[in-house]
């Protein structure tokens, strides 16, 4: 797979933080979604929105 660019503005980016640590997020650009090694969850983005929601959070798989 290939890199993707991140959808997100740099400036959103460096404020978004994971609903269940609220530890910064990075953005994957090979899982193409928010990652937190805090948590080991990614978090999609649906149409350039990030999915921020606790359920919505995906176990990170190496």
């Amino acid at each position: 797979m290939s890199e993707a660019a991140c959808p997100i503005e740099a400036w959103l980016l460096e404020r978004l933080v994971c609903p269940v640590t609220r530890m910064p997020l990075r953005w994957d650009g090979a899982r193409q979604m928010l990652v937190t090694e805090a948590a080991g969850l990614a978090y999609p983005v649906r149409d350039g929105v990030p999915v921020l929601l606790p359920e919505a959070g995906m176990p990170i798989t190496a």
